[in-house]
């Protein structure tokens, strides 16, 4: 059962790195910032998913944090990010 496992694994990182790898060129030819964007956002829940996969290699919860962090920052670069593409600034200053 370990070996099917170690397997699968194995494939699956297999996969996320060719992913990882097409999203990069996206990031770098695409032909809009939004595009971009995407590509990025989709960057970071592949590692999301590759930090999973070295946790159940591994046989550790250790690396639970480390997927939480990768989340969060995650959101909170989408976030930014959008509001860069929609205002063309991130943080409004009211120079009244």
């Amino acid at each position: 059962m370990n070996e099917i496992i170690e397997l699968v694994t194995i494939g699956c990182m297999i996969v996320i790195t060719i992913s990882i790898t097409l999203l990069l060129y996206r990031v770098v030819i695409g032909p809009t910032n939004p595009d971009r964007a995407v590509a990025l956002d989709a960057i970071g829940i592949n590692l999301m998913g590759m930090a999973g996969l070295v946790a159940i290699m591994l046989v550790t919860t250790r690396l639970n944090d480390v997927i939480l962090l990768i989340g969060i920052l995650l959101f909170i670069g989408t976030i930014a990010l959008a509001k860069y593409l929609e205002k063309g600034v991130i943080i409004d200053r009211d120079d009244d």
